[in-house]
């Protein structure tokens, strides 16, 4: 499941991601993703949470499309993307690519929410 996080300091977009997501509501959720990360600066929060089972049929696949759309489309507007989760795989990966991410970068656990906010809103 995607879903926007509505608490978020203004300028910051927030999503959470929990439980198995297909391809199909990764489709659905584009144009939402879109509208979030209008034509401003990308400040961006997004929160794993610990019942995230990855992705579902077709998952992979849609993810990377709205990832690499985004990024290639808004590539000189990214200042800053907190991602909040305790799995350690995902720090491994960000870590792993975050040469691909314009902007700052910065993982957090799950209990420093609020400081994600504060850090993506900085």
């Amino acid at each position: 499941m995607i879903e926007v996080l509505s608490d978020m300091p203004d300028g910051v977009v927030g999503i959470r991601v929990s439980g198995r997501v297909d391809g199909g509501e990764l489709r659905e959720f584009r144009p939402k993703m879109e509208s979030l990360v209008g034509s401003g600066e990308i400040r961006m929060v997004e929160v794993i949470t610990d019942d995230y089972q990855g992705f579902g049929p077709g998952g992979l696949v849609e993810d990377m499309k709205m990832g690499f759309g985004t990024l290639i489309k808004h590539h000189s507007a990214f200042r800053r993307v907190a991602v909040v989760s305790d799995k350690e795989w995902v720090a491994h990966a960000l870590h792993a690519f975050a040469w691909m991410v314009p902007g700052e970068l910065a993982v957090f656990p799950l209990d420093e929410l609020d400081q994600a906010k504060t850090w993506a809103a900085g």
